[in-house]
């Protein structure tokens, strides 16, 4: 799997840092999860819009 960079403000790092320890997950898992969901949710907003 390729591997990205993802620069995140402080404030947005810490976020989500905080809600990968309250699940028991790593950060990266955690924003990963969330930009998949979000793709797919723009996918579908896209497919809707045709």
């Amino acid at each position: 799997m390729d591997e990205f960079l993802i620069c995140l403000d402080p404030v947005t790092a810490g976020f989500y840092d905080r809600v990968a320890r309250s699940a028991g997950l790593t950060t990266e898992q955690v924003l990963q999860d969330t930009l998949f969901k979000l793709a797919g949710e723009l996918s579908l907003e896209a497919l809707a819009k045709k």
